[in-house]
C-alpha cells in the first residue's frame, strides 16, 4: 500500500508539467513571461505569494522546530508572515505602480547612478543559491520515498522544476503554485493537524505527556526569535523572488491586501506546524534527526493514500520556492547582471541623471521569450549541479543572505523612504556594508568555537546594516541632492504614471534608445 503514497507524489510531479504547457499558452510577451502579464487577481496573488514564501524550511522545518521546542517552534514562520505583511502594507503599493522587473531597476530609478548596479551581482547570488537549497531539500523527500540516490532524486525533481519554469515562465509558475497552495492547505491545515492531534490525544494529551513547558511562547529562546526576524523578515523585504511575484499584481490594492491575507496565512502555517510537531513528539518520541518528523508522521500515523498526499504538499512548499527563485535568478541575469558586464568594457559616452535613469528601467523589448526561457534553462541546470556538487549549500546562501540584507538593505528601503537619500551615499553604503559584513564573517568563522559563533551568526548582519546606514546618511546629508529630473521621473513612476510594458521604445536626445515610450 506504501505504492499509492509514492504514486500520488508521481501524479503529482507530472501535473507539475502539465502546468508548464498551460502556462505556455497564456504567454504571449517578455510581461506575461516575467511577471504574468502583471494580471493577477487577490485570489491567484495571495496564493502564489503564500506558496513561494512557505518553503521547505517552513513547512518541514517548522513541524521539526515544533516537535523539539514546541509551541514556540512557530516563530521562524511567523517572521516570514511578519516579512510577508510589512512589504505588503508598507511598501507593495509603491513597487507594484513601478512597472519594472527588478530590484536594482528600483535602485538606478530611484538613484540615477551606476553605483547601484552591482546590486544585482548580489540579488543573482542570493537567488540562485535560494534556488539550489530548495531543490536539494525536496530530493530528502524523493530518498525516503522511492529510495534514489541523493544525486538522481537532485536531478529528477529539479529537471522537472526547470521544465515548467522554462517553458511557460511566470505563468506556469503561478499556475503551480496555486495548485500548490491548494495541495498544502488540505495536506497541513485539513489533514495533518486533525489526525496528529487526534492521536495525540489533543492539547490535554500532549500536556500531560510532554509537559506544559511546551506550551511555553518563547521556549526556543529569545535570541533564536530575533535571528528569525532578522534573517526571515529582513530578507523577505527586499529579495528579488518576493518583489517579482509584487510585480505580476493587478493594482496597488491586490498587491497590498493580497499580500497582507498570505502574511496572516503563513503565520496561521507557522502554528499549525508548531502544532503538528508538538503531537508527534507524544506520538514518535524517539525521532533522531527533527527534518525527518515530517515524512515520519505522513507515513506511519497518517492512512495510506493521505500519507502521500501530505508528503505531496511537502514537495509542493520546496517546488515552489525553487521556481520562484528561478525566475528570480534569470531575471536579474537578464536584465541586471548581463548589461552591467558588457558596460564595463564601453564606459565612454555616457550620460547622467534622468537619462541614465530611463536606460536602466524597464526594457521589455530586451527580454523575448525564446531568450529568457534559455536563461531559466541555463540557470536552472546550473542550481541542480550546485545543489549535487556544493555540500553545505546552506553555507553558500547564508553568506549571499548576509550581504544581500547588510548591503543592500539600507539602500533599498533608504530610497523607499527617504527622498534625502542620494545615489553616492546608496553606492558607498552597499560598498560599507558589504565590506563589514563579510569582514565581520570572516573574523567570527577564523575565531568559532561551534557554527554558530561563525558565519551562522547574526553579527555579520548587525555590523554591516549599522555600516551601511550610518554611512548612507551621513554621505547622503554630505552631499547633494540626487538631480530633480531623475526624483521627477522616480515620483512620476511612484505615483503610477507608467506606460505600458509592450510599448515601443524611443531615442534618447544623446541618441541612446530610451526605454521609457511615449506617453499617450
Amino acid at each position: 500500500m506504501e505504492y499509492l503514497n509514492a504514486a500520488i507524489v508521481v501524479v503529482y510531479l507530472v501535473a507539475m508539467l502539465g502546468f508548464g504547457w498551460w502556462g505556455k499558452s497564456r504567454t504571449r510577451n517578455a510581461s506575461d513571461y516575467l511577471v504574468a502579464g502583471r494580471r493577477l487577481g487577490p485570489l491567484l496573488y495571495t496564493g502564489t505569494m503564500a506558496a513561494v514564501v512557505l518553503g521547505g524550511a517552513s513547512t518541514v522545518g517548522g513541524v521539526g522546530l515544533g516537535y523539539t521546542y514546541g509551541i514556540s517552534g512557530m516563530w521562524l514562520v511567523v517572521a516570514i508572515g511578519v516579512g510577508v505583511l510589512l512589504l505588503s502594507l508598507l511598501f507593495a503599493p509603491s513597487i507594484q505602480r513601478l512597472k519594472i522587473y527588478t530590484v536594482s531597476q528600483m535602485l538606478s530609478l530611484r538613484y540615477g547612478s551606476e553605483a547601484t548596479k552591482v546590486s544585482g551581482i548580489v540579488m543573482l547570488a542570493y537567488t540562485l543559491m535560494l534556488c539550489a537549497t530548495s531543490t536539494g531539500a525536496y530530493a530528502t523527500i524523493f530518498v525516503v520515498l522511492f529510495g534514489w540516490d541523493r544525486a538522481l532524486s537532485i536531478a529528477i525533481g529539479g529537471i522537472i522544476v526547470v521544465i515548467y519554469s522554462a517553458v511557460g515562465g511566470m505563468w506556469s509558475i503561478t499556475l503551480a503554485d496555486m495548485a500548490q497552495f491548494v495541495i498544502k492547505t488540505i495536506g497541513v491545515f485539513a489533514l495533518m493537524l486533525p489526525f496528529a492531534l487526534s492521536s495525540a490525544g489533543g492539547f490535554e494529551g500532549i500536556s500531560e505527556r510532554a509537559g506544559a513547558e511546551f506550551f511555553d511562547i518563547t521556549g526556543i529562546g529569545a535570541q533564536s526569535i530575533l535571528t528569525y526576524f532578522v534573517v526571515y523578515t529582513l530578507g523577505l523585504l527586499i529579495g528579488q523572488d518576493i518583489w517579482q511575484r509584487v510585480f505580476t499584481s493587478r493594482t496597488p490594492e491586490v498587491a497590498r491586501w493580497g499580500g497582507a491575507t498570505a502574511g496572516v496565512y503563513c503565520i496561521l502555517y507557522g502554528v499549525a506546524g508548531a502544532l503538528i510537531g508538538m503531537s508527534a513528539s507524544v506520538i514518535l518520541p524517539d525521532i533522531e534527526s527533527q527534518d525527518d518528523v515530517y515524512a515520519d508522521i505522513a507515513l506511519n500515523v497518517l492512512p495510506i493514500g493521505i500519507g502521500g498526499l501530505v508528503l505531496a504538499a511537502a514537495v509542493a512548499a520546496m517546488m515552489s520556492t525553487a521556481s520562484g527563485a528561478l525566475i528570480a535568478s534569470a531575471t536579474v541575469a537578464r536584465t541586471d547582471v548581463l548589461p552591467y558586464v558588457r558596460s564595463w568594457s564601453r564606459r565612454s559616452g555616457r550620460t547622467a541623471g534622468a537619462e541614465a535613469a530611463n536606460r536602466t528601467a524597464v526594457d521589455a523589448g530586451g527580454h523575448d521569450v525564446g531568450s529568457s526561457r534559455w536563461w531559466v534553462f541555463g540557470l536552472g541546470v546550473t542550481a541542480i549541479l550546485l545543489a549535487v556538487v556544493v555540500q553545505d549549500v546552506v553555507a553558500a546562501l547564508t553568506i549571499a543572505y548576509d550581504i544581500l540584507v547588510g548591503g543592500l538593505l539600507v539602500a533599498i528601503i533608504g530610497g523607499l523612504v527617504w527622498k534625502r537619500g542620494n545615489g553616492l551615499g546608496a553606492g558607498v553604503s552597499m560598498a560599507v556594508g558589504t565590506v563589514f559584513t563579510l569582514g565581520t564573517m570572516i573574523f567570527l568563522e577564523v575565531n568559532a568555537e561551534n557554527q554558530y559563533d561563525g558565519i551562522y551568526s547574526n553579527w555579520p548582519i548587525y555590523v554591516g546594516l549599522l555600516a551601511s546606514a550610518a554611512v548612507y546618511i551621513i554621505v547622503s546629508l554630505a552631499s547633494r541632492r540626487t538631480d530633480p529630473a531623475v526624483m521627477a521621473a522616480w515620483e512620476d513612476r511612484v505615483a503610477g504614471n507608467v506606460p505600458d510594458d509592450d510599448a515601443p521604445a524611443v531615442e534618447s536626445p544623446s541618441g541612446g534608445a530610451s526605454v521609457l515610450p511615449e506617453r499617450r
